[in-house]
């Protein structure tokens, strides 16, 4: 090229990511804080964290028997989702894997409640969780943790 000798390089900055990822990015972020919540609770009962509950009265009344048990399932979760949110925002392609894997479940789920009578609830979380299913699974947004994953490897 004119005016450049063979020993420059040209470097390009990186794009700056998307809306749509950022989003995905925080809603992981979102999903591993009332997760680590929710199990805290679970395990440590009494506390002034309690009162948060009577936003979701009903789910406490189902998750409560459990007890420690479901506290140590939330806490897994969160750790799952948060390492999700890191390999996300790093755009590591096991980032982008785990996060397909966490909604997937999270649609098997919700189908779940559908065939167990939950129509609305159910149809409502296969709906929303489908469509970032969908989101995810767009070439575009996989393209995003491809590219990643190649100059990591070269």
């Amino acid at each position: 090229m004119p005016g450049h000798s063979p020993t420059q390089v040209r470097t390009v900055a990186p794009a700056k990511p998307s809306r749509g990822l950022t989003a995905v990015g925080i809603f992981l972020c979102f999903g591993a804080t009332m997760a680590c919540f929710a199990g805290t609770t679970l395990l440590w009962r009494g506390t002034v964290l309690d009162r948060a509950w009577a936003l979701n009265p009903t789910a406490y009344r189902q998750l409560a028997p459990l007890g420690a048990s479901a506290g140590v399932l939330f806490l897994s979760l969160s750790a799952a989702l948060a390492a999700a949110a890191i390999g996300w925002f790093k755009r590591r392609r096991w980032g982008w894997r785990l996060a397909v894997a966490i909604i997937a479940v999270q649609v098997g789920g919700d189908l779940v409640n559908v065939f167990m009578g939950q129509l609305i609830k159910g149809g409502i979380g296969v709906i929303l969780a489908g469509a970032l299913l969908f989101y995810l699974l767009q070439p575009k947004i996989r393209m995003a943790f491809e590219s990643s994953a190649k100059s990591s490897a070269g």
